[in-house]
């Protein structure tokens, strides 16, 4: 209950106190990117149930010959990259937790394609919702494996509590704002973890 009256606090607050933020940056997605403003995608939830998590769009929609997306390293540009490194694009997963579907902190929500990846140990993350920032994230974030990102999410479920969600979000002002972990080598953000399963085969 704490924890639950805690994020609608904290998310309230921020949405009023930074809309200036959320409505310059709406139209400056649209002003370089198009529309729509908003990615929508549907990840996995507490106990993997499915939601629909909302971001502020970063990628271009170009598309080959065939009608298919370009990969994602040729759609990024640079106000994308921006977005990313400053965690701009973060900023309306507030609504995914005022609805309850996220947390502020927690196991960041990954694809649902990852699901019958997972071993049984991975797929305790989801003993509890996804949040917009985590263990892992003030611990590497993106410049980190798979295996120690997710080990790092299992330790967080196993330690949970209010004092380190504190100290978690302290420590993600200060990763935003040094911006470190946005990338994994040679990649815009991290290789999906079905292509890092299959490689290790």
């Amino acid at each position: 209950m704490l924890k639950r009256t805690f994020d609608i606090v904290v998310s309230v607050t921020v949405l009023v106190v930074l809309s200036p933020v959320l409505i310059i940056t709406s139209l400056l997605i649209v002003l370089k990117l198009g529309s729509p403003v908003f990615f929508t995608q549907i990840r996995p939830g507490r106990d993997g149930k499915p939601f629909r998590m909302i971001k502020f769009r970063t990628m271009t929609n170009e598309k080959d010959k065939n009608g298919k997306l370009l990969p994602n390293e040729k759609r990024m540009t640079k106000f994308g990259t921006f977005l990313r490194s400053a965690s701009l694009d973060e900023l309306p997963e507030l609504f995914n937790v005022l609805k309850g579907d996220m947390s502020l902190v927690g196991p960041r929500p990954l694809l649902m394609d990852y699901l019958p990846y997972f071993t049984d140990e991975q797929y305790r993350r989801h003993e509890v919702k996804p949040g917009i920032t985590g263990w892992a994230q003030v611990n590497g974030r993106n410049a980190i494996g798979w295996d120690k990102k997710l080990e790092l999410d299992i330790w967080y479920v196993e330690n949970q509590s209010f004092l380190l969600d504190l100290k978690i979000l302290w420590l993600t002002l200060i990763k935003v704002v040094n911006r470190d972990g946005i990338t994994h080598e040679g990649h815009v953000s991290m290789p999906r973890f079905d292509d890092y399963i299959e490689s290790t085969k």
